[in-house]
């Protein structure tokens, strides 16, 4: 059987998309891994899987898959690039999207200009719901990793996040510590390692060592936890404006409680059949 998908990107962050509202397929880890190798199959850092919705509040069901084969809650470049293939395979016409996702619900919007906002929700801080090893919630941790004591910022946007500040984003921190916080013991569903440089209080730089697939281009839920750490530090002011290596995007959060607004672009690469 040939199956259609799309390959997308976020600023980098690369996307094989698949509608299984009018197609219908089982996938397997291995089938997910053979497709994102980027020597041998299709290659992406996670693929997007568009589905019916379980519930009636919801237009469609979103689920992520990293390169690993592993199943991930939540992905926010993808939800810029599921909002764009719904409505250009046209399963949808509406401007604003509800969809349900396993990190909760999120609400996309396609603006005039092509832009997509993202509804991210509120961001979580209760350790155990991150979830993350504390006793207390607070807004920076102390984290041994590597022979080195830093101060993190834990949060969730549906998935797990570890921010940590630094002079210089290309200072190699990344490189050196990015799997060993990926990996570590006190995030026990692992986590996505951000690094972040405030240049004002309206403007930051983030390189993000994501969960079950390594540094990429872009990360959007890396960039809404980032802002909202810089924000709840003291250090930044809403909106402001994130540079990852693939590009930029603006992030509001108006504080506690409210939700996480995340606006960038979506970009289609091309079509594409693979046998399953």
């Amino acid at each position: 059987m040939l199956l259609r998908f799309t390959k997308m990107h976020g600023l980098g962050n690369d996307f094989m998309v698949i509608d299984l509202v009018t197609q219908h397929a089982q996938l397997s880890a291995k089938q997910i891994r053979q497709w994102g190798d980027r020597h041998t199959g299709v290659g992406f850092d996670q693929l997007l899987l568009v589905e019916p919705p379980s519930t009636p509040d919801a237009d469609f069901r979103y689920r992520i898959f990293n390169a690993d084969g592993s199943e991930v809650e939540q992905c926010g470049n993808g939800a810029r690039c599921f909002a764009r293939f719904v409505q250009d395979k046209r399963l949808t016409a509406k401007k604003t999207i509800h969809v349900e996702t396993a990190g909760g619900p999120i609400i996309l919007k396609v603006n005039r200009d092509k832009q997509i906002t993202v509804d991210m929700g509120a961001p979580r801080f209760i350790p155990a719901e991150i979830p993350f090893e504390a006793d207390a919630e607070a807004c920076e941790y102390r984290l041994e990793v590597g022979g080195e004591t830093l101060q993190v910022a834990a949060v969730s946007m549906g998935n797990p996040h570890c921010v940590t500040l630094v002079s210089d984003v290309r200072d190699g921190t990344l490189e050196r510590l990015g799997a060993l916080i990926e990996a570590h013991p006190r995030f026990p569903r692992k986590v996505n390692a951000g690094f972040m440089q405030v240049v004002d209080r309206q403007h930051a730089r983030l390189r993000v060592y994501e969960r079950g697939v390594g540094e990429t281009q872009a990360c959007g839920t890396g960039a809404c936890a980032a802002a909202v750490a810089g924000i709840r530090l003291g250090l930044l002011d809403s909106p402001v404006q994130i540079d990852l290596p693939g590009g930029r995007l603006q992030i509001e959060w108006a504080g506690p409680g409210q939700p996480v607004l995340m606006t960038g672009p979506a970009t289609r690469v091309y079509e594409g059949q693979i046998r399953v």
